[in-house]
């Protein structure tokens, strides 16, 4: 039997017996057995890891859809249950490609994966540049928020350098917005640039640089592409690229006005940074196979018992992938993605059973995405290309990453502050007997690092529904183990069943998800962005309220 053939059946052996066992309860329960079941199951060493595009995914995406079958939710894909997303994909070579700095007629090779990291180029197998290089800060071009790293330099034909993040200057959402890569290399391309290099900074060492260069050259780079053959937030001007670690930092600034530990003080302080050009030429070259592959998201349609608002769509996301088999750590190679994000995707099964039971007034939409670790680039796609009319959206409530390690007394939703989700999200809390706390860490934007931002960009009101740090047990640090965990076992092997669940705080916290789409499911007004809300203003599209 055909690996892929294999995990299916098995697949969908699970979602019977789930099923099965499902009748026994009431569907609009939340329960351990039937969260554990789905988490057990995506988990498991059989999918190895739910890389896009592999079988593992593959069955993980049947598995999703049988369980949606079994709630009653109607297909709502353009196959079925599925919406396949055509990728193209690279892989790159690292020994065939090269990261060279060239001063006074000597070339000094930087070091992979010591010094810098790169992915492929996702439709050219070879591409490259040599020029000279300089350093623009952040690369951030926001002229209309008084900041633009751009303003008197002249990049045209050159590599520029820059670091991680925007300037802290910026009010929060500004900054968020102008910190995404595809952001940095749009303004980079529009000022005639021809590659990038990226110097990791303060803020992102508290991921080990190991952590990030295990699986580099071993991941394959992936972006959607449209019918005409274009990938998403591609830039074919930029002929380079490269990540380089803090050891790079120094080499790379040397000759220069100010050293990297200047810059770096300088940036760590919330000062401006000095813009120079750095002494010598930076030769890129990134070598790598180019091939195209499709792998679907999942979408079920739960239909609105109001016949006036079943046109509106509540949707509900999360993400199914992670990131496959990759550099073996302690002797294992798979990364599971227990919690990253196989009881998100197991709440949002949940979730549709419950829902199922009690439809609410609008319809809610269930798509379980992928490409998330890639780029969020099956959301990114659905939002390019919904299933049902793009502008009867009208929310998104995105789970990743539930990190239930203790007993919950609070909740997290990022991006609920920016419209009226807020308001019922504080409801849905209260009614478990918990609160709604702030973004604990709003200076690292996590509003924009998962799926729900591929919705913001869409114009559609969206949250990402995560738990907060208070223990309910005063003897429990929660945001120490939080930490613990985003230290030593986020996009690690060590994510899989052996960490531990606090379960009757899943069942709490599934529960505040499904009072979230009942009570936006049944309000008379759809969602709004709040009025003069950056992301409303920035891509609203007329769901802004009024004052």
């Amino acid at each position: 039997m055909h690996p892929r053939t294999r995990l299916v059946s098995v697949a969908l052996s699970v979602a019977i017996v789930a099923g099965c066992a499902a009748t026994a309860t009431r569907p609009d329960t939340i329960s351990r057995a039937r969260l554990e079941a789905h988490q057990r199951f995506l988990a498991s060493d059989a999918l190895g890891g739910r890389m896009t595009g592999t079988a593992g995914y593959a069955a993980a995406a049947e598995y999703v859809a049988s369980q949606l079958r079994l709630a009653g939710i109607e297909p709502a894909g353009t196959d079925g249950y599925l919406q396949p997303v055509p990728y193209a994909v690279a892989l790159l070579d690292p020994k065939a490609s090269k990261l060279r700095l060239h001063r006074q007629g000597r070339a000094r090779p930087l070091e992979w994966k010591k010094e810098w990291i790169s992915g492929a180029d996702v439709l050219r197998e070879r591409t490259g540049v040599r020029a000279p290089m300089v350093f623009v800060g952040h690369g951030v071009s926001a002229p209309q928020l008084g900041h633009d790293d751009y303003a008197g330099l002249d990049v045209r034909g050159k590599v520029v350098v820059m670091l991680m993040g925007a300037p802290k200057k910026l009010p929060v959402n500004p900054r968020a917005y102008h910190s995404r890569g595809f952001a940095k290399e749009r303004a980079a391309m529009q000022h005639g640039a021809v590659g990038t290099l990226l110097l990791r900074d303060a803020h992102f060492s508290k991921y080990p640089w190991q952590n990030v260069a295990n699986n580099a050259g071993r991941v394959p780079s992936m972006r959607w592409v449209s019918a005409d053959g274009k990938a998403a937030d591609y830039f074919p001007e930029l002929r380079g690229a490269a990540v380089l670690s803090e050891a790079a930092g120094p080499v790379l600034f040397e000759g220069a006005p100010k050293t990297y530990a200047e810059v770096m003080a300088a940036d760590a302080a919330g000062e401006a940074l000095p813009r120079f050009a750095l002494a010598g030429e930076i030769e890129i070259e990134q070598r790598g196979s180019v091939s195209r592959q499709s792998s679907p998201n999942v979408v079920g349609l739960l239909r609105g018992s109001d016949p006036q608002l079943a046109g509106e769509y509540v949707v509900y996301s999360a993400h199914l992938d992670h990131l496959g088999t990759g550099a073996p750590v302690n002797g294992d190679e798979i990364y599971n993605g227990a919690y990253d994000n196989a009881l998100g995707i197991a709440m949002l099964l949940e979730t549709a059973r419950a829902l199922a039971a009690a439809p609410p007034r609008r319809s809610v939409l269930f798509v379980a995405v992928g490409g998330e670790e890639r780029g969020l680039q099956g959301s990114d796609y659905f939002g390019h290309y919904p299933t049902v009319p793009a502008a009867q959206l009208v929310a998104n409530i995105n789970l990743d990453m539930p990190l239930v390690l203790f007993p919950l007394a609070d909740v997290v939703a990022f991006g609920s502050e920016h419209s009226t989700l807020g308001a019922a999200v504080a409801a849905a809390a209260q009614a478990e007997g918990m609160k709604l706390s702030p973004d604990p860490v709003p200076e690292e934007v996590l509003f924009i690092r998962s799926d729900q931002y591929s919705f913001v960009r869409h114009g559609v009101p969206a949250l990402a529904l995560v738990a907060g740090s208070a223990s309910a047990d005063p003897a429990i640090d929660g945001a120490e183990l939080i930490r613990q965990f985003r230290k030593t076992h986020y996009h690690q092997p060590s994510d899989d069943l052996s960490r531990p669940v606090h379960w009757p705080s899943a069942e709490k916290f599934a529960r505040v998800n499904v009072r979230i789409g009942t009570i936006v499911g049944n309000a008379d007004e759809r969602p709004r962005w709040h009025p003069g809300n950056f992301w409303g203003e920035q891509f609203g599209k007329g769901t802004v309220a009024a004052p």
